[in-house]
């Protein structure tokens, strides 16, 4: 099962936006991990001005602006 990550945080509109796009891709045999950075200061230190971030499995990072075309190549690309 691939596991994605993706950091966001709360009121975040982008965020939110980057959500339905990757969870309309996201399979059945993949999970979908959020994290709110504000729970840490070291995510928020990383991630503050480059939310949303999505990240997978191996490290790789797919920074926002993304579309639903760059989501499915990334997904496809990490897996």
């Amino acid at each position: 099962m691939a596991k994605w990550t993706l950091y966001h945080t709360d009121g975040c509109h982008l965020c939110e936006q980057a959500e339905q796009l990757i969870t309309d891709v996201v399979n059945d045999n993949s999970e979908l991990l959020l994290i709110d950075i504000m729970t840490d200061e070291q995510l928020i230190a990383e991630y503050q001005i480059t939310i949303p971030v999505l990240k997978s499995e191996k490290g790789e990072k797919l920074y926002w602006p993304f579309t639903l075309h760059s989501v499915r190549e990334f997904l496809a690309q990490a897996e």
